[in-house]
Parts: C-alpha cells; sequence; structure tokens
C-alpha cells in the first residue's frame, strides 16, 4: 500500500509469483451519461509490463489497439469494484484504477480485484479527509479468486502450470456480504457436473475469506479509513 507518492491510493500486490501495482486516482468529474445524476463511477484499465512474461511481450500501444483479452479483464475489474462502492454516496466523482502486471504467473486479474480493493479505500480515505462524503462510499469489502478442478478437486489460486492442465478453471468476485459479483468460468475439456461446480464455488468462498482478511489487515492501517465503510464493515482482523 502507498506504492506511489502520487496517486490517492496504489497498492502493490502478490498471490504467489503473480505481482500487480495498482493506482486509484479520483476526478472530479463522470462519463457524460452520467452528467447531472449525482452518481459516480468506477473503471478500470489492466496491462502487463513487456516482461511480465517468460518471453517478451510488445506493448499494446505499439501494435495500436488494446487485445479482447485485455478489454475483457479491465471490465471485470470495473465490474467488480462497482461491487463494493455505492455510487450515489461518491457522487459526481470518477475512480480511474490502473493496473499494471509486473509479474504474471496465472491468476492475474483475480490479483488485480485484490490490489484494487486496497487502493481504492485509501484513495476514498484521502478524499474524505478533503472533502467529507455525506454517507461512507464503500457499502461492503471485496474479494476475487481463481479456481480449478483438478484430479483431487478444487485448486485456489492458480498459478500458470496448474491452469494449464486442469480439466475446469473459474474466476470467482465476492463481497463481504457473501453476494457473487462475477463468475467466469470454462470447460477447458469435458466439463464437470453440478455437484462439482458447487464444490468450486464452496473453495472459492473460503479463498476469498482468507484474501480478504489480508486486504483488510492491509487496509486498516489507511488513516480515516472508518470514515468511508458502511455499517457493519470490520475495519480489519
Amino acid at each position: 500500500m502507498g506504492w506511489n507518492r502520487w496517486a490517492e491510493g496504489s497498492c502493490l500486490m502478490a498471490m504467489g509469483d503473480t505481482k500487480v501495482l495498482v493506482t486509484a486516482t479520483v476526478e472530479s468529474r463522470v462519463p457524460p451519461f452520467l452528467r447531472g445524476t449525482g452518481q459516480g463511477w468506477v473503471t478500470a484499465e489492466y496491462g502487463m509490463l513487456p516482461r511480465a512474461t517468460a518471453d517478451r511481450t510488445p506493448r499494446e500501444a505499439q501494435r495500436g489497439r488494446q487485445g479482447g483479452r485485455t478489454v475483457e479483464i479491465q471490465r471485470l475489474i470495473g465490474r467488480s469494484l462497482r461491487g463494493m462502492v455505492d455510487l450515489v454516496a461518491l457522487g459526481e466523482r470518477t475512480v480511474l484504477l490502473d493496473c499494471d502486471v509486473l509479474q504474471a504467473d496465472g491468476g492475474t486479474r483475480t490479483c488485480a480485484v485484490n490490489a484494487a480493493v486496497v487502493a481504492t479505500a485509501q484513495a476514498l480515505a484521502r478524499v474524505h479527509a478533503q472533502q467529507p462524503f455525506a454517507a461512507p462510499p464503500l457499502r461492503d469489502w471485496l474479494g476475487a479468486i481463481s479456481i480449478g478442478w483438478g484430479p483431487e478437486g478444487p485448486l485456489l489460486d492458480l498459478d500458470y502450470e496448474e491452469d494449464s492442465r486442469i480439466a475446469v478453471d473459474l474466476n470467482l468476485v465476492m463481497t463481504a456480504g457473501g453476494r457473487i459479483v462475477e463468475i467466469q468460468g470454462t470447460g477447458e475439456r469435458e466439463g464437470i457436473d453440478r455437484a462439482a461446480l458447487l464444490a468450486l464455488l464452496d473453495a472459492g468462498e473460503h479463498g476469498i475469506e482468507r484474501v480478504m482478511a489480508r486486504t483488510r489487515a492491509a487496509a486498516g492501517e489507511v488513516e480515516g479509513l472508518a470514515a468511508v465503510l458502511g455499517p457493519g464493515q470490520p475495519q480489519s482482523r
């Protein structure tokens, strides 16, 4: 947390060998479709540094356009964070999340979501110190994890090797209140039955609880955090 001195919020998170740096910028404007509504917005940009992977990947700017995978991931991050932010309480402000993968070994999108949670909490606490919100803008906490179905059942937080050989992989985003914000699942080979899917979701929920315990503890160091958390949200664990 606090890796960037200029951004309102920032967090460097490692999940296994995957490392993602997220900065949160808060601007006093919203997209055109929200002007005059009194409601805010949360959006994200995502990218991988050229040597985040074993072989150098050219920057997307060099190719002149973003790839479909990049667009998909940044939309997932934006949707996920809107699941924890009260957009009305935020007012006509936009939280911009810049998610940069420094090193990739599976689970980059879920790692980015978790880092964005901490960066957003820090950013909103800093904004509140200068211009108080009328109501807490964080209505819930949030966590994300990747899950796979291996020979012996569910595997959590898949690395690249595990992800390449499992039958089914799934990305899960949930709130502390138990609401599912996002599920992305794919049967790479034969797929799974309903019982196995429920086992994946149960394992994912337990994994997310552990992740949220870590992110809450990190965010608990943020000065003024209590003022931006909704009723019933613990400060840390």
